[in-house]
């Protein structure tokens, strides 16, 4: 269970990002997180994983609060969670190898990250997860050779090394066409049902929230103004989420 309690962020420039937000996270859930940019998406998503530290509130996950934890603390926290980055985050110059094992470092010896000394078994894994997201033959490519699509697949073998039980995907899809949207989307559902990982995902597509959410949370100017189910989201909560010019986009 994930329990976030009035949530705030204030940058040192005085932008409120985030302003007393408070929803829960059953194990097993893949929560949309929607809004307009700017609304306060990806500050809560790197706020959970204190990638960015909040100003005020609580984030507890499986009774422990994070907020509470010193840096070295939550550092072991969260190996187990994965982040799938918007823009990808790979190193382009360096193989797709080099970029799944990158998610061990958590777990391996400050010293051995110095040199990508990674174990035989951390290579089987690597092997396995690019198996698994269909990108096994590229694993000798350099990152910046691939296609949008197959660059943030590398993202989500990498996050998998780390075994996670929480993904945080901050905007997976926004950089890609509407036919390799639905690819990213249908590989982190088969994370959420089959491995059981819980997954938070944030989105700008009412239709992807429909077809993958089971849960949705809506931010608007950093303030939750809804959650629910994707289908409890009507014409009123979409002006109210989206604004009053908003209108519904359909991505096939």
């Amino acid at each position: 269970m994930l329990k976030v309690e009035n949530l705030t962020k204030v940058y040192p420039n005085g932008t409120v990002a985030l302003r007393d937000v408070s929803f829960e996270v059953a194990d097993g859930e893949f929560l949309a997180v929607i809004g307009l940019s700017g609304s306060g998406k990806s500050t809560l998503l790197r706020c959970i994983n204190r990638l960015i530290e909040p100003t005020a509130g609580r984030i507890i996950w499986n009774d422990i609060e994070l907020t509470a934890l010193s840096q070295a603390e939550m550092r072991k926290v969260r190996r187990q969670m994965g982040m799938v980055f918007q823009q990808f985050n790979l190193v382009k110059r360096s193989s797709v190898l080099t970029n799944v094992l990158s998610g061990r470092l958590g777990y391996v010896p400050a010293y051995h990250s110095l040199f990508n000394y990674f174990s035989p078994a951390d290579y089987e894994r690597a092997f396995k997860n690019l198996e698994r997201l269909g990108l096994r033959e590229k694993a000798y490519v350099r990152a910046d050779s691939l296609s949008g699509g197959q660059q943030q697949r590398v993202g989500i073998a990498r996050a998998l090394m780390q075994e996670p039980k929480l993904i945080l995907a901050d905007e997976p899809v926004a950089s890609l066409d509407p036919v390799l949207s639905h690819s990213i989307l249908k590989y982190l559902e088969q994370m959420n049902k089959e491995d059981k990982i819980t997954v938070l995902c944030s989105l700008h597509f009412l239709d992807l929230v429909h077809r993958y959410a089971t849960r949705a949370i809506g931010l608007k100017d950093g303030r939750l103004v809804f959650q629910g189910l994707p289908h409890e989201i009507d014409d009123v909560q979409f002006k109210t989420i989206f604004g009053q010019d908003a209108e519904r986009v359909t991505i096939l």
